[in-house]
């Protein structure tokens, strides 16, 4: 038995599904189909029941599960602390970042990292929510931003902030809409918001709960696409509390309400919950906590 066999048993668990977990392993299926066989004829047990739509464990996969997940929960932690033997932290670490990065305050964030330790270098990846969160998982990043909340159990996270939005809308809906109430505002044209991005999320759960069901115009992924689409007068959209606060005070778009905040969504660092006790990502997130004030 092999701890590479363990660690895709224990992968196959979690996501129920073959292919899946190959490709967070970045295996072939039929590697993976062939790890779990020899881990079966070892054990003499049967440890997935088959269907068509994934695999399920068996009872004796569920009994063996915990220890698994312990050994290899050992393991990581012998590694992680052979490491911290070895003196001054060097490495390069790759981030997944959102958005505008003087709202993650990445500038202050990464030259504290520097001064406190040179031997680090940071990539940093710009992208969105959901593209981080999955490189997260695949491991392709070691850490990142992400904005909305998180649906894996096996992602850790550290909270920044909340993050507020406003409804902004095109000077020319003002006199319509600027003062209207929810269901006139579900009578707007309103941006859409790709399905990839954790806005669309923020977007649809607060349409539910104010019950309306908006005329969707397009379909769109940056915050700065949105801004200039509610500027061309295509449609309104949430947006960020102080990029729509900046833009309305000269007058390029109105705020519903005058700003009112509609909705919350919180903003945190997010890594694999594998490296939570490796000391790399310990001082990522203590210098992000000096920086944010969290005790």
């Amino acid at each position: 038995m092999e701890l590479y066999q363990l660690r895709t048993f224990v992968t196959v668990a979690q996501q129920g599904h073959l292919t899946q977990a190959a490709e967070l392993l970045h295996l072939s299926q039929p590697a993976v189909t062939a790890q779990i066989k020899a881990l079966e004829e070892q054990f003499g047990l049967a440890l997935f029941e088959r269907y068509p739509g994934g695999v399920s464990l068996t009872e004796a996969g569920k009994l063996l599960m915990p220890e698994a997940e312990q050994i290899l929960a050992q393991s990581r932690d012998l590694l992680h602390k052979a490491k911290a033997l070895q003196g001054e932290p060097k490495g390069k670490v790759r981030i997944g970042t959102i958005g505008v990065p003087a709202r993650l305050k990445l500038g202050a964030w990464l030259s504290l990292l520097r001064d406190t330790y040179p031997l680090i270098t940071v990539q940093t990846t710009h992208g969105i929510s959901v593209s981080v969160l999955n490189e997260v998982r695949k491991k392709t990043l070691d850490g990142g931003f992400y904005l909305g909340r998180n649906p894996y159990q096996n992602v850790q996270t550290l909270p920044l902030s909340e993050i507020g939005f406003c409804i902004a809308m095109p000077v020319a809906m003002a006199a319509e809409y600027q003062h209207a109430d929810w269901a006139k505002l579900g009578e707007a044209p309103w941006l859409g918001l790709s399905q990839y991005t954790s806005l669309a999320d923020i977007s649809q759960e607060l349409w539910r709960s104010q019950n309306i069901a908006p005329k969707v115009v397009g379909e769109f992924d940056e915050e700065a696409t949105l801004l200039e689409l509610i500027k061309a007068g295509v449609g309104m959209a949430i947006l960020a509390e102080r990029t729509a606060q900046r833009f309305a005070s000269d007058g390029s778009i109105v705020l519903w309400r005058n700003g009112e905040l509609v909705t919350k969504a919180p903003l945190q660092f997010i890594y694999s919950g594998d490296r939570a006790s490796d000391p790399m990502m310990h001082k990522l997130c203590a210098t992000l906590k000096t920086i944010w004030g969290i005790e």
